[in-house]
């Protein structure tokens, strides 16, 4: 390897996967090149981005030899929309370094002593797998860096563009022909939504100028072939609105819910603004096993269905569950875990810090038929005390599913109180995992971990972590 000039090295060999879709090669002193878009046995010339003492961040100028386990991508939008970054990487290789990426954070980060890992559980299918999708309507158009070169100074014209934001652009938007993570009709409504928009010359809107139209379009779809539509405006324009909406149902006749959103507001949020159902009965259903799940506009539920089901078996047979013990769920969003261990449990209490959240998990309770699942609203940290413990039983079982960020500390304590005989700990960032079990492990044995694939052809993984309370010297 030599190098070429400052900050640029050509030859680079990429030895080994290190995590969040960044692969390693290493300079002839030793330091580190994090290096985006690369895999192991790829030969590289690189232009380093972020230079630190011992390591820096890279990417890559040229593709000098691929890796022989490189494949092509199947999506024309690889490499520049910014979503299934590993399509150049077959799928048992991806589930191969997402099984290390889980050994390597627990052990590196959490310095945990861990049992054998469970193989990895890869998701049954890889593309159209997504029951959420958001696509983004921008008066700006995403240029690529070859159009830059080309263009040089010439002002490009003013083109609009209805896809994804561009990876690190919050204005600029990638304009999308197919996206393989969600199955039909989207793609079939995207594409009809693009042209009935050129035609009618509608307005897209501008995210520096806080000024335009069309905002954003939220298509969910589920195994039972429901379809739940969301279209967001900047404001309205009722004969314009009333139009699109109508071009919509002409367009997916078998849609079962068609919503539409006014947010004025900077942020693209729309928890705390109201959706209107223009269209059907507001409301999608899903199954889980024999579980039926309501999902409105604003429900969270698990993104990738088939195998949501699969994560929640592992919860459940971590938990172990014979019918007599009370099961704690928090972070429970809607409900959905709580839901699906019911049917072996004496009492699901299921906790969560967003209302809405709260309202469809009872919701979905009642829709089952449940008479054992209670939901609260609250800061599990705060409402959980003795007064808690009456009323609904102290807990056999704690499920713990929290955010990327992790278990705030405070829980954390309160959970070390409690000293619940069992926690299952479902993870999506197993680095922030790592840090909490660090914790947990003071009073908590390590007894299985369970890495599981939810999101294929990206670098996200979804962990499992069974810990059992170890039995102290001074308790005897």
């Amino acid at each position: 390897m030599s190098r070429r000039k400052k900050q640029s090295y050509e030859n680079l060999e990429i030895t080994a996967y290190a995590a969040e879709g960044k692969s390693i090669g290493k300079l002839e002193d030793g330091k580190v090149l994090f290096v985006e878009n690369a895999i192991p046995g790829d030969i590289v010339n690189v232009r380093v981005v972020k230079d630190k003492k011992s390591w820096a961040e890279a990417k890559i100028t040229a593709l000098v030899a691929p890796s022989p386990n490189r494949i092509p991508a199947f999506c024309s939008h690889f490499g520049v929309c910014g979503g299934c970054k590993w399509q150049m990487l077959p799928y048992p290789l991806q589930i191969q370094y997402k099984q290390q990426q889980v050994i390597d954070q627990l052990t590196r980060i959490g310095q945990l002593t861990l049992p054998p890992v469970l193989p990895i559980l890869g998701s049954p299918i890889q593309t159209y797998y997504r029951n959420k999708i958001e696509f983004t309507f921008s008066k700006h158009r995403y240029r690529t860096t070859e159009e830059l070169k080309l263009a040089d100074d010439t002002p490009f014209e003013l083109e609009p563009a209805m896809g994804f934001h561009a990876p690190g652009l919050f204005d600029k938007v990638v304009p999308l022909d197919q996206c393989y993570l969600q199955a039909e009709p989207t793609n079939t409504l995207l594409t009809a939504l693009k042209n009935y928009c050129k035609e009618h010359q509608l307005e897209f809107y501008d995210f520096k100028a806080q000024a335009g139209w069309l905002r954003n379009i939220i298509i969910r779809v589920t195994r039972t072939n429901e379809l739940l539509v969301n279209v967001i405006f900047k404001h309205d324009q009722e004969e314009a609105r009333i139009k699109l909406l109508d071009f919509i149902i002409a367009t997916v006749p078998t849609i079962t819910s068609l919503h539409y959103t006014i947010n004025p507001k900077v942020n693209d949020t729309i928890y705390d603004i109201p959706v209107i159902t223009y269209y059907g009965k507001g409301f999608i259903e899903e199954t889980l096993e024999r579980f039926k799940f309501k999902i409105s506009p604003k429900s969270f539920f698990q993104t990738n269905t088939y195998q949501a089901e699969n994560l929640y078996s592992v919860v459940r047979a971590f938990a172990n569950l014979s019918g007599t013990e009370t099961v704690y769920d928090l972070y429970c969003g809607t409900g959905s875990i709580g839901i699906f261990l019911s049917d072996k449990a004496k009492n699901i209490v299921g906790i969560e810090a967003v209302e809405d959240a709260i309202l469809d998990a009872k919701e979905n309770a009642a829709w089952n038929e449940l008479t054992n699942c209670q939901f609260y609203t609250g800061d599990t940290a705060k409402i959980i005390n003795e007064a808690f413990f009456e009323t609904n039983g102290f807990p056999d079982v704690i499920i713990t599913d929290p955010p990327r960020a992790g278990m705030h500390p405070a829980l954390i304590d309160q959970l070390l109180q409690i000293k619940s005989p069992k926690i299952v700990y479902v993870s999506c960032n197993p680095a922030t995992q790592a840090r909490d079990l660090q914790s947990l492990t003071t009073l908590y044995k390590i007894e299985k971990v369970q890495p599981v694939d939810m999101f294929p052809h990206t670098h996200h993984i979804e962990n499992v972590v069974l810990l059992s309370l170890m039995l102290l010297k001074w308790f005897t």
